[in-house]
Order: structure tokens, then sequence, then C-alpha cells
């Protein structure tokens, strides 16, 4: 998969780019449907691009077989014009689209998955930055609920988050990491799926990153969180994990030149490999009966999901 990270990578390293040239990229290479969106906010605008690869069995053409959703999370591409290039947080876009390249390429040679898979992400080649502690993170030209009400859509049965994750100092490892299960405002225990597909993937002993409760809490509530990937899992019931791409040491989100193509191979590689496994029935995020349980026994925890917690009553 690394031509596809690197052609794209190419695509998104300047300071026009934008959603209609990987849209177009993705038609001449292989076979989807996508929709691209303009958003604007105070303080700019970006673009953004749902690209959904049917399924033999998938809900598009009325199959039972569930839908995986992978969004490639991000404040922006680049910072221009304060700072010149494709910066760190810009990986997971890359990821989630390399991803979204080969899934397609696959699907037009004939190699169709069982289940739909829908990719998420927004393009911003001229994001702003916000200070951070270790290092500054890049923010966004748009709010956080505009692209949360546009990243996830209730077709995402299960969802892959992909981020940059490295501004920092809980993970020290390059390559990536995983995430426990998050669903409904609980942080679960990890897939053991997931951590065999990393093995497999990667031919070392996986990684698996820490959460803490208020880093699945929302965005604007005022706490502190380990940057944005774990937000989708505020907008869905479905389950969530995580997928990390670090650094051994903290990097600013709007570093240059800090993008490891390689470890963004892999990362994206994995999430192929799980949309492979999710769709035919070999991989699951949770355990649906564990979790049934555990909300029998400690009740609803849907209230971390919302900004201001419970209502008073």
């Amino acid at each position: 998969m690394l031509k596809q990270v690197i052609d794209l990578f190419e695509l998104l390293d300047r300071p026009d780019a934008n959603a209609g040239a990987i849209k177009d990229y993705l038609l001449a290479n292989g076979s989807c449907d996508i929709q691209t969106n303009v958003l604007k906010g105070d303080t700019g605008s970006t673009e953004h691009i749902m690209i959904t690869i049917p399924g033999r069995d998938g809900r598009s053409k009325g199959g039972s077989t569930p839908t995986l959703g992978i969004v490639g999370r991000l404040g922006g591409l680049g910072a221009r014009p304060e700072i010149t290039g494709f910066v760190s947080d810009g990986d997971g876009a890359l990821a989630a689209l390399a991803a979204a390249a080969k899934l397609s390429r696959m699907h037009a040679l004939g190699d169709q998955l069982q289940g739909d898979i829908i990719i998420s992400t927004h393009i911003c080649p001229d994001a702003p930055t916000r200070p951070h502690d270790p290092v500054p993170l890049m923010g966004s030209p748009v709010s956080h609920d505009q692209i949360n009400d546009i990243e996830i859509t209730p077709a995402m049965e299960a969802i892959l988050s992909i981020d940059t994750t490295k501004g920092n100092r809980v993970i020290n490892t390059r390559g990536f990491a995983i995430s426990p299960t998050v669903k409904e405002g609980y942080i679960l225990k990890v897939s053991n799926h997931m951590l065999d597909i990393m093995s497999r993937v990667t031919g070392k002993l996986p990684q698996v990153f820490a959460l803490s409760q208020q880093d699945i809490t929302p965005y604007g509530n005022g706490l502190g969180h380990i940057n944005s990937i774990l937000q989708p899992s505020i907008m869905t019931t479905a389950p969530v994990v995580g997928v990390a791409i670090t650094a051994e040491v903290p990097v600013a989100g709007c570093a240059t030149g800090a993008t490891q193509l390689t470890d963004v191979e892999v990362a994206a590689r994995f999430a192929v490999e799980v949309a492979k496994d999710f769709t035919s029935g070999s991989c699951n995020f949770h355990d649906a009966e564990e979790f049934a349980r555990m909300k029998e026994m400690y009740g609803d925890m849907s209230r971390f999901q919302n900004e201001q917690g419970p209502s008073e009553t």
C-alpha cells in the first residue's frame, strides 16, 4: 500500500489540496461512491469527503452484513501561511484515504468485501493552530460539532478512528497503537481480534494506549483530552476503536517533516485488514452480551457523550 500513501501524500502536500483532486484520483484507480461538501467556519473552511465501497452483501444493496466506518481525524493538513508544508496532524487523513484507495482498487479488480466500508475525513491545507502542553496542536477552521455531525453517519456500525497522536507523553512508541473499545460512554476491554490483526500486520507485539474517562467526553467541555481521536464515540452508539499514529517523543501537530510514510502505511494496512475481517464476521470490536450485562449492572453511561453531562431534574 506504500504506492497509495505516496500518491496521496503528493496530492495533499500542496497549498491547493482539495477534495476534488482526491476524488479524481480514487475514481481513476478504483471503484467507489464519493460525496464531497464544503464546511465553513469562523476561521476558514475545509472540504469533507466521504467514500463508500459497497460490499457483496452490504447494507447499500439491501444485504445483512454490518458496515464499517473508517474516520481520518485531523484539524488540518497544513497551517499555511504560518507554516509551509504537510503537517503531522494530517497523518490520520492520509492513512484513511490510503485505505480507501486500496479498498476501492480491490473492489474494481473483483476483490469485493462482504459488507460496505465508509471512509470519512476532511481536507484543509491552511488550518489554524492552538496551544497545548507539551507541544502545540492543530486547530480547525470549523467547529468540532460541524466535523462530528458530517464525519459520522448512522450507517457506520463500528468505527476505526485514525488520528495522529504524537503530542503527548502517554504513548512512547513509534508506529501506531490502538485504544480499548469505547461504546456509549463505557471504556471496554481491548478487542482480542484487534490485537491479533495488529500483530499480523506489524509482525510485532501489539501496542495499546491508555484512555482516561475524560478522553471520551466531548471537546469544549473544559476538560483535557489526549486529542480528538475518540470524538467519534460521542456521536454514535456504535463501538469505536482509536488507531493512534505515534512517536517516541512528543511531536507538535503543526510540525512539518514529521510524517513517517511507512508508519502511515502500516496504520492504513491495519484498517484494510480490519475491514476484511469485520465484514467477514471474524472480527468483533466488543462482546455484545457482556456489554449488555454491564449496562444491566451499572446503568447507562451515555451522559459522558454529552457536553454538560446529565441534566438537572
